[in-house]
């Protein structure tokens, strides 16, 4: 009997909830959710509907500087609790690159990127966004250092990011406990412990500090439970990565937190410079006391097509 062909195309259901409890009440409330994914070339979406308890006095749907779906929302009447609950339907296709060697030299991608005294056009003003410091990540001798062996002069560039992609995954450990989202990286680096969003900096300072063009992507990630055990609501949650800017390929997606090319099982949400950009749900409040977020995610498989 034949294999059965691999899947090109899964469909998926997302559930996120954002569930706030405020220690007193809030009296004025603006908030900016990114919770629709894009409309990839590798993904579109099918459906999409939010839930937003108290109702906001101001709603407006629309995109950011970095071509994202953005929600702004403005509560304007006073609330003890707010919840956020998004579902999604979304449809990602097989993308991620076979070859990693088919791709040109880094070191003459970064040189291309570099000002020369001629006028940028407007795809390489695109990209100095993505090359240059940002609020969670900075361009610092201990990034190029810590990397500096995967990026051998005339390695090809996709080759290169895979390999920083691996050591950062081989030399870290994952521990929810040890950072929060302002540890600074000098600190992630010194201790080799942190969460996705921290390997995902310090992946991006790495390529940064060797004059890539390099953006942080938020999104989800199909988790698999225990083999026999069935799939918990809500004990998912947001995920992040890297994209790397490769010439003939576009942008190539790594995650350096499981040492893989997202493909099927990694769902696109928005992407910025950090974290900062692209954060699920922010803003700012007057009142409330002391609050944290009850955050739940649930990524269920819905089809998988093979053709």
């Amino acid at each position: 009997m034949r294999p059965p062909a691999p899947a090109t195309a899964v469909r998926y259901e997302v559930f996120h909830d954002t569930h706030y409890r405020y220690a007193a009440p809030v009296s004025l409330a603006h908030q900016l959710a990114h919770l629709w994914p894009r409309d990839c070339v590798w993904q579109r979406r099918l459906a999409q509907s939010l839930e937003i308890t108290p109702s906001p006095t101001q709603r407006s749907d629309g995109l950011d500087v970095f071509g994202n779906p953005l929600t702004r929302l403005a509560f304007e009447r006073p609330h003890d609790e707010l919840r956020v609950s998004a579902r999604l339907h979304v449809e990602v296709l097989a993308h991620a690159p076979s070859v990693l060697a088919n791709s040109p030299a880094w070191d003459a991608v970064a040189a291309s990127l570099r000002f020369s005294g001629e006028p940028f056009s407007a795809e390489r003003l695109e990209l100095c966004r993505y090359r240059v410091e940002s609020p969670y990540v900075r361009i610092k001798r201990q990034f190029s250092t810590f990397s500096t062996g995967c990026f051998a002069p005339g390695r090809p560039l996709l080759e290169a990011v895979a390999a920083l992609m691996a050591k950062i995954y081989g030399e870290f450990a994952f521990d929810a406990e040890a950072t929060h989202v302002a540890t600074p990286l000098t600190e992630v680096l010194e201790r080799r412990r942190g969460v996705c969003q921290d390997f995902a900096h310090l992946m991006l300072a790495c390529l940064r500090s060797h004059g890539l063009a390099a953006r942080y992507v938020s999104g989800y990630l199909l988790t698999q439970p225990p083999p026999g055990q069935p799939r918990l609501t809500g004990a998912d949650a947001s995920h992040a990565w890297v994209s790397v800017y490769c010439p003939r390929h576009g942008w190539v997606d790594f995650d350096p937190t499981n040492n893989v090319l997202p493909d099927l099982e990694h769902i696109t949400l928005a992407w910025g410079r950090d974290f900062s950009d692209v954060s699920p749900l922010r803003g700012v409040i007057l009142g409330g006391g002391s609050h944290d977020p009850d955050v739940r995610v649930t990524v269920l498989p819905l089809v998988e097509i093979a053709l």
